[in-house]
């Protein structure tokens, strides 16, 4: 496999892959030094930090952004790219499950997310290869059909634009006849990840906030006044704080990652498709992904690239084994294609919470924070980075929340389960067949 050209984020072509090499430049940021004063502090260069720090800068408060490493570090600049509506449980589940006033609130406002990413991107004018065609969740079998419909009447009866297509019409909008049926979201559609993420951080220095890269926070301590977070070059003292670093999360409060069950994810990417085969691959730009249980996802970029995803991790034996099996699985899905090469690969975690559905933490006084997306950062990130902000600002109180405060808690067994994931993603992909 060729690496895609331009310049590996950190020196690690396997961290971010084609999407370093193709987004826009960041903005230039420098390492925090000296002793400074905010209104809040954000840790977390990713969707949910940026678009806390954006939000309230516009509002005219002062912020201080923290990032340990660089914008989009962790799974907001190594995702594949899909602005989903939801969860990926039922909606009926997550109403169940949370129950009322929580449960229905966070699935109107999830539902909508999407849209609030792509207004983001208008009004800022982020370069992200914005695509607003929809996804489709394609069915694998009979069961997987099943599952479509059952996710099509509940969120049909909440008045979301979805639809159930049947097989040739799935056939005709994925360009392969693999799938029994799909679900197209409307709602939904597809960004170049890395680059919204610097989008959002240049709209957030344009407003007035402040960003700090290379800058990791190593603690944290309350005084009468408010909170004084170190860095290895200085502090910031700031009324209130906001963690947003989910599953790459360190010190000071680093029980938001250990409450998630790490899952890695991997994506490779083809060169640009000939003209002939970009037309009969996706014609209608969607982003997908599958019902199994070991998923796969895949969608086209800007340029006509084919980038394909599933579960593992792109290390040791697992890189050569899971490359192996995406071309296998590609030339199944696709077999127009011909032989596959890949131009990238890069992978990174996925945070699970037990229950799969985000966290709201209160994890001391005055410092707050989602996490636990579950796969679904892009639009939940974005549109509870701004729910962030309204809190903070009072606009928001604890009765309007979309979740209740929880206390993190690391589940059982957490190690293990993890390292089934990856130990087990690697058997599957080393002997399956794709369907």
């Amino acid at each position: 496999m060729t690496q895609a050209t331009g310049y590996p984020l950190q020196g690690d072509g396997r961290s971010h892959g084609l999407w370093e090499s193709t987004a826009p430049a960041a903005p230039a940021t420098t390492a925090h030094s000296g002793h400074a004063k905010a209104d809040v502090a954000v840790i977390g260069g990713g969707y949910t930090g940026l678009s806390t720090a954006l939000r309230l800068s516009e509002m005219g408060a002062s912020v201080i952004v923290l990032e340990a490493v660089e914008i989009g570090f962790g799974g907001s600049g190594r995702n594949a790219g899909l602005v989903n509506a939801g969860m990926w449980m039922m909606p009926d589940d997550v109403a169940r499950t949370l129950g009322e006033p929580y449960g229905n609130r966070l699935l109107e406002m999830l539902g909508d997310a999407p849209r609030f990413v792509f207004e983001l991107v208008q009004r800022h004018h982020i370069d992200c290869e914005l695509e607003r065609a929809g996804t489709l969740h394609c069915a694998v079998g009979p069961r997987g059909l099943r599952n479509l419909a059952q996710r099509v009447a509940q969120w049909s009866a909440r008045g979301a634009a979805v639809r159930l297509l049947d097989a040739k019409e799935t056939a005709a909008k994925v360009g392969s006849p693999a799938f029994s049926g799909s679900l197209l979201d409307l709602r939904a559609g597809t960004i170049q990840p890395l680059a919204y993420a610097r989008g959002l951080a240049r709209a957030a220095l344009d407003s007035g906030a402040r960003i700090f890269t290379g800058s990791r926070v190593v603690g944290a301590e309350r005084d009468s006044t408010g909170w004084i977070v170190s860095t290895a070059g200085g502090s910031v003292h700031a009324e209130w704080v906001v963690v947003a670093t989910d599953t790459y999360a360190t010190a000071p409060w680093r029980e938001v990652q250990s409450e998630q069950i790490r899952l890695p994810y991997f994506n490779f990417a083809t060169g640009p498709l000939e003209p002939a085969l970009r037309a009969s691959i996706l014609p209608g730009r969607q982003g997908c992904w599958d019902t199994r249980w070991l998923l796969s996802s895949f969608r086209l970029d800007q340029a006509g690239r084919l980038i394909f995803g599933s579960f593992g991790a792109l290390r040791g034996v697992g890189a050569h084994v899971h490359e192996a099996w995406a071309k296998r699985a590609l030339r199944q899905i696709f077999p127009q294609l011909g032989g596959v090469e890949f131009e990238a690969g890069w992978y990174g975690n996925i945070g699970m919470t037990d229950d799969n559905l985000p966290r709201f933490h209160k994890l001391a006084p005055q410092v707050i924070g989602f996490s636990g997306y579950n796969g679904r950062g892009i639009a939940p990130g974005s549109v509870l980075g701004r729910i962030l902000a309204d809190y903070i600002s009072g606009a928001v109180t604890d009765s309007d929340l979309p979740l209740p405060v929880t206390t993190a808690r690391e589940p059982r067994f957490r190690g293990l389960r993890e390292a089934f994931y990856e130990v087990g993603s690697g058997v599957a992909h080393l002997a399956g067949a794709r369907f």
